[in-house]
């Protein structure tokens, strides 16, 4: 089997059978191996995957008999599939049609790792823009056992992205992932994966970036931000700060170019409206962890990174929310914010319920 697509799920009952239905309904699309590994959930998922199972042999289900996390659970989710590469997927994106034809393509090319890019979307999957990853944006193979290809490679990395964080955005060689086990020092980090494959660059590792967008990301709907943004971020900056010191240490070039991918993410705006979000919600976000979280972000010595330091320092919550009022309103009315949300998600749901 050239192909398999792995889908790790937790509580997504209400939306798998779009994700499922975005493949199935294309080229390829009942010939191709779909693993659904389920961490266990408490919703309706067995019952929905029992519907799909009924329908269509090439979907196997995997129900985890508890819990184990993401990284435990993507890890599951790979090795319970049988073809040559594997796609990760999430269970709330969506496939656009024909990519099933164009990955197949693609892969007959035999590199380690294959990276699309994808539409970042609203929860109710409203198109926004399509999410950056390399700049320049132009296709191309890279060969990161090789310093200098590599040391290119990084230093065209516009986010995490560049360096997997984005599941749905990998296929990947099976044969390439068996190669290192499942490194315990990262698993809780959500992003054991991607020390996994820095773990495998100075040994062999090809990444094919296509550049191309092959799916949609549903937004709003991130379950890392559960316990509030400081620590969405926390994960962010700590996670891959802590991988890229791990295989290249902290004053490696590699390291400054990872940190400089990463402040994309928490970029100085963003650092402003998380203070005020402290400052308004200080049982939920903790404002010495931010002050952490900022100061190893921007701990580089150069000019902009002082700047934001300072910035960050000295700017008063008051003037943030005079300033930004636009960027922090939901959270200046967060139960209204999360009402109205759910009323549209709501909304959302029962017209796929219909289709």
């Amino acid at each position: 089997m050239k192909l398999s697509i792995a889908i790790p799920v937790y509580n997504f009952a209400n939306f798998i059978p779009e994700t499922l239905n975005s493949i199935i309904g294309q080229e390829h699309g009942n010939t191709v191996e779909i693993v659904v590994t389920d961490g266990a959930s408490t919703d309706r998922t067995p019952e929905v995957m029992a519907e799909f199972c009924s329908k269509y042999p090439n979907i196997i289900y995997n129900r985890l008999p508890q819990k184990g996390g993401i990284d435990r659970d993507m890890a599951s989710a790979l090795e319970a599939t049988h073809g040559e590469y594997v796609w990760l997927f999430s269970g709330d994106d969506i496939m656009h049609p024909g990519s099933l034809a164009t990955i197949l393509g693609e892969i007959r090319s035999g590199d380690d790792i294959y990276i699309c890019k994808h539409m970042e979307c609203t929860g109710w999957m409203e198109p926004l823009f399509e999410y950056p990853v390399l700049e320049p944006d132009i296709p191309g193979v890279f060969d990161l056992s090789d310093p200098v290809q590599r040391l290119a490679y990084f230093k065209r990395a516009i986010n995490s992205e560049a360096f997997f964080s984005f599941c749905s955005g990998l296929i990947i060689r099976r044969s390439t992932w068996d190669r290192v086990p499942l490194d315990e020092n990262f698993v809780g980090s959500c992003w054991a994966h991607c020390a996994r494959f820095f773990s495998l660059m100075p040994k062999g590792l090809r990444v094919n970036y296509l550049g191309r967008v092959l799916l949609s990301r549903r937004g709003e709907n991130d379950s890392f931000s559960d316990k509030g943004l400081v620590e969405r971020y926390k994960m962010q900056v700590d996670g891959f700060h802590d991988i890229v010191d791990a295989f290249f240490g902290q004053n490696s070039p590699e390291a400054r170019e990872v940190r400089r991918a990463i402040r994309y993410e928490i970029h100085p705006l963003m650092t402003l409206i998380l203070k005020f979000l402290c400052y308004l919600h200080p049982k939920i976000e903790d404002k010495a962890l931010l002050d952490r979280i900022v100061a190893r972000a921007y701990q580089d010595p150069s000019w902009e990174c002082i700047k934001v330091r300072l910035k960050y320092a000295l700017i008063p919550s008051w003037v943030i929310r005079r300033k930004h009022n636009r960027e922090c309103f939901a959270y200046d009315y967060p139960e209204a914010y999360k009402a109205d949300q759910a009323e549209k998600r709501k909304v959302y749901l029962g017209t796929l319920q219909q289709r």
